[in-house]
C-alpha cells in the first residue's frame, strides 16, 4: 500500500507535535484525521493545513471519553472502513514541580494516567477492528526518554536528575503496553512501536527545548511510514533504538 492511499488518525494534534506529524504525513500523501478534544480547534487546525492542498480532516475525540471515542470509531468506519496508521499523541503533564516524589498528589497520578494511559489503551483497543482491516496496520506511541526505567536508575544518565514522577511513570508504562501489545501481534499484519519525540519546545514544558516541533515530530511519521521489514515492539527517536 503506498501512502497515497493510506489513512491515518493523529490525536491530540490541533498544536505541537501532533499538529506537525499530522502536516509531515499530509505531506506524504496521506489522508490524515487531525483529532483534538474540541471539535471547532480540529476544525480550525485541518481548515489551515486544507488551505495548503494538504489532505487533512478534522475529527472530535477525547481519549479520556469512551463515548468520545467511540464515535470516533464509528465515523472513520463510516467515511473510509479501514485505518492505516494510528499515532497516540495526545498526552499531559500536570505534576506540581518543586514537589518530591512521595508528595504528588494522587488526583496528579490518576489524571496523568487517565489521559497518558488509559486513555491511550483505551483508543488503540477501540480502533483495532480498523487497523487489522489494513493491508500494513502501524500503531505509533507517543513516549518519552523519561519513561525509560534503564537511564532513570543510572546516575551517569541525562535523566537521572529528573524526577517528574507521574509523568515518567505513565510513560514507562506506555512503553510496557506496547511490548505486551506487539507481542499479540506479531504474526499480525499491524506494528507498534513506541516513540521519543526529543526534547521538544512546546506548550507543555513552557516553550522550553532543544528542537522545535517539526523536528519533534519525525520520528512518529518515520514508524508510521515503515514497510513490512520495519520494527515491531521497538522503542526509538530518529533511528535510534533507546533502553527500556
Amino acid at each position: 500500500m503506498n501512502a497515497t492511499s493510506k489513512i491515518a488518525l493523529v490525536t491530540g494534534a490541533t498544536r505541537g507535535i501532533g499538529l506537525e506529524t499530522v502536516r509531515q504525513l499530509a505531506e506524504a500523501g496521506v489522508h490524515t484525521l487531525l483529532a483534538g478534544r474540541d471539535r471547532q480547534k480540529a476544525v480550525a487546525a485541518a481548515l489551515t493545513l486544507q488551505t495548503q492542498g494538504l489532505p487533512v480532516e478534522a475529527i472530535a475525540l477525547d481519549v479520556t471519553d469512551a463515548d468520545s471515542i467511540a464515535a470516533a470509531v464509528r465515523e472513520v468506519e463510516q467515511r473510509h472502513g479501514r485505518l492505516d496508521i494510528l499515532v497516540n499523541n495526545a498526552g499531559i503533564l500536570v505534576d506540581e514541580f518543586g514537589r518530591k516524589v512521595s508528595e504528588q498528589g494522587i488526583d496528579v497520578w490518576r489524571k496523568t494516567f487517565d489521559t497518558n494511559v488509559f486513555g491511550l489503551i483505551a483508543t488503540t483497543q477501540a480502533f483495532l477492528p480498523l487497523l487489522h482491516k489494513s493491508d500494513a496496520g502501524r500503531i505509533v506511541n507517543v513516549s518519552s526518554l523519561l519513561g525509560s526505567m534503564a537511564l532513570h536508575s543510572d546516575p551517569a544518565s541525562p535523566i537521572y536528575d529528573f524526577k517528574v514522577p507521574a509523568y515518567n511513570v505513565s510513560k514507562s508504562a506506555v512503553n510496557a503496553w506496547t511490548v505486551q501489545l506487539a507481542y499479540e501481534l506479531r504474526d499480525s499484519r499491524i506494528k507498534i512501536n513506541t516513540i521519543h519525540p526529543g526534547y521538544v519546545k512546546t506548550d507543555m514544558n513552557g516553550g522550553e527545548g532543544e528542537i522545535d516541533a517539526p523536528a519533534g515530530a519525525r520520528t512518529s511519521v518515520r514508524l508510521a511510514l515503515i514497510d513490512d521489514a520495519g520494527p515491531n515492539g521497538g522503542y526509538f527517536h530518529q533511528d535510534q533504538s533507546l533502553p527500556w
